[in-house]
């Protein structure tokens, strides 16, 4: 929310900590929700994600928040459009499943997904992480 809503905020965040901290963009069908997810802003997702980047943050999470949770499948079109459209790392969140999102992910072929989120996929058993970790690897077809 503050990165929105207080811009000064988030440059001076940028500047201070540079490596340290990483942007969350919580999204819901490309619009930027805050406020504990509560309200939307008139601003699109890829449109922030670019005022962050120009602001120095380096690393950023995506979460499409209709998915957070959900177990439905990880947003990989909207992460890989975004890694697609910035130089900065996204590291996908939102919907993680099984070891197939993880799949997903990588034949995007994106070079800036760096990471995913796995939450409640991990806490109800429906992903192995060894299992991902080794398909990242490239151990695993």
């Amino acid at each position: 929310t503050a990165l929105v809503r207080v811009p000064s905020f988030a440059g001076w965040a940028a500047a201070e900590f540079g490596e340290l901290v990483v942007a969350d963009v919580a999204a819901r069908d490309g619009q930027v929700r805050v406020n504990g997810w509560r309200e939307g802003e008139q601003l699109r997702a890829d449109d922030l994600v670019a005022q962050l980047r120009d602001l120095g943050f380096r690393h950023l999470v995506f979460n499409d928040i209709a998915r957070d949770g959900m177990l439905t499948g990880v947003n990989v079109e909207a992460t890989a459009e975004l890694a697609r459209t910035t130089s900065v790392p996204v590291i996908a969140s939102g919907g993680m499943h099984t070891v197939e999102d993880v799949r997903a992910l990588l034949a995007t072929g994106e070079k800036g997904i760096m990471g995913a989120i796995l939450g409640r996929s991990l806490y109800e058993g429906t992903i192995d992480f060894a299992e991902a970790q080794k398909i990242v690897a490239g151990g695993e077809s």
